[in-house]
């Protein structure tokens, strides 16, 4: 019995359980899978994939070509190149000091927030349970390894793995280690990176 072939093109494509709000702009060839929730103001490029069970806040940008994988929360106001990689699972925060009451304990509301965001660089690839802790910038082409915590920037053609996540390697756009980091050179080479 032949295999069938699951790939195919298609014209923009939303699932009807989905909640996409009517101020969000999406591009064409998108997909939208099982109930996934789009906020306000929120724009997705051309050939985006959104996995079932996603949420994506108010003015959330995707870019082109870039695949957001199921269960994904990408709070506002996080900026997402083209071509990106977001694993299920994946969390990205958007609040430095997170409570649910100011010092008087009355109930905190979107005035009582700085909402501070994460930034994806083009290429990038977040592996599957990452938690990335905003503020932070992703470099274009660096890997987070699946379950790591990112709580400070990732150059550009890096991979970081752990918790805290640290840079290990470095990668080139296919995402393949072409030098593992160790040591105090890996020290070194991180502060060079990120210009410190």
């Amino acid at each position: 019995m032949p295999q069938a072939n699951y790939y195919f093109e298609m014209e923009t494509f939303i699932d009807v359980t989905a909640k996409v709000d009517g101020t969000a702009t999406i591009g064409s060839g998108v997909r939208i899978w099982q109930n996934v929730q789009i906020r306000e103001m929120a724009n997705l490029g051309e050939n985006v994939s959104v996995g079932k069970d996603s949420y994506l806040g108010v003015g959330v940008v995707i870019g082109d070509n870039s695949k957001v994988q199921n269960g994904a929360m990408i709070f506002e106001p996080a900026l997402i190149s083209n071509g990106v990689f977001v694993g299920p699972g994946v969390i990205f925060t958007n609040d430095k000091f997170p409570r649910a009451v100011n010092p008087d304990l009355t109930q905190k509301t979107a005035k009582d927030w700085n909402f501070v965001g994460v930034k994806v660089g083009m290429g990038a690839s977040i592996g599957a349970g990452a938690i990335c802790v905003a503020p932070l910038e992703i470099g274009p082409w660096s890997v987070v390894a699946a379950g790591a915590v990112v709580t400070r920037d990732v150059p550009a053609f890096t991979l970081v793995m752990g918790c805290p996540a640290r840079p290990v390697a470095l990668v080139n756009e296919s995402g393949q280690v072409i030098r593992w980091l160790k040591g105090r050179r890996l020290k070194a080479k991180f502060a060079e990176l990120i210009g410190r």
